[in-house]
């Protein structure tokens, strides 16, 4: 791409301070519409933050072959569950969408092909913990899907070229979970602070990892034994901190928040970088 062509489409935005990036442990829909510890963390969390001009959030929930970006004016809230109250179907989201942030977005993403979808919307990996953080729904939302073809190293890698957003006034958030295994899950204590020793000792590594900035070892998590390997059955819930902690820089910090275990096989352990 024509390097003068890029800065001028960045800076249509403006150029703002450098803004922060969050990997927000979702858990249950159920956060949407419950008041509880982890809730009130997205809330405190929000009130750190400078207001961003637009947020690109990667879910957990939209894995494609091929990587997609939401390219409507309004993306409809999607209740991609089941076995729920009908209060939490009823929530909508109506946040905007921003179709020049899709562009943008594609046009950065040199590392592949990026289509601009018209279909999806914003699932609940994204408005059940946005909605926290602006329940106006006054900020503008696209969402980039996860290839599910690719491996951990081509998705941290295609993070790092998102970081000129940072400075475009554009929030990026990551939304998933550390230790994420559904079928473990110890259903007699769901609203429990609670974990197995496999899912202790896998959160405990990965925190290690991701407060030293490790990004070898939090690619390379298949290599880290049966612990790890049981708190990612399945990579979709992992992959967005790896998005997320694909755009540190060496002059940021970082903090962890809802740093909790549930439910014996989930955290909802969450990343700021500022």
């Amino acid at each position: 791409m024509n390097l003068n062509y890029l800065d001028k489409l960045t800076k249509s935005f403006g150029t703002t301070p450098k803004m922060p990036v969050l990997f927000l442990g979702h858990g249950s829909p159920m956060n949407a519409i419950e008041e509880n510890e982890f809730v009130e963390g997205f809330r405190k969390v929000a009130k750190e933050l400078p207001k961003p001009k637009a947020i690109l959030c990667i879910s957990a929930h939209w894995e494609t072959n091929g990587t997609m970006v939401t390219a409507m004016e309004a993306p409809p809230t999607i209740h991609d569950f089941g076995g729920f109250p009908q209060e939490l179907f009823d929530v909508e989201y109506p946040a905007p969408g921003n179709p020049l942030l899709a562009y943008t977005a594609k046009e950065i993403l040199t590392n592949t092909t990026v289509d601009l979808d018209h279909a999806w919307g914003l699932d609940h990996g994204a408005w059940s913990v946005i909605k926290h953080l602006y329940p106006e729904a006054n900020i503008p939302v696209v969402q980039l899907s996860i290839d599910r073809r690719k491996d951990a190293e081509y998705h941290h890698k295609l993070a790092k070229q998102l970081s000129v957003l940072r400075e475009r006034g554009v929030l990026i958030i990551g939304s998933g979970n550390m230790v994420h295994n559904l079928r473990r899950v110890a259903w007699d204590k769901l609203n429990d602070e609670y974990a197995f020793d496999w899912a202790a000792e896998a959160s405990d590594l990965m925190t290690s990892f991701v407060m030293n900035n490790d990004y070898k070892n939090l690619i390379n998590y298949r290599s880290h034994g049966e612990a790890y390997d049981l708190a990612i059955p399945t990579p979709e819930h992992y992959i967005p901190l790896l998005y997320t902690m694909g755009l540190f820089q060496k002059s940021d910090e970082l903090e962890l928040f809802n740093d909790k275990a549930v439910a014996g096989s989930l955290t909802m352990t969450s990343v700021k970088i500022f």
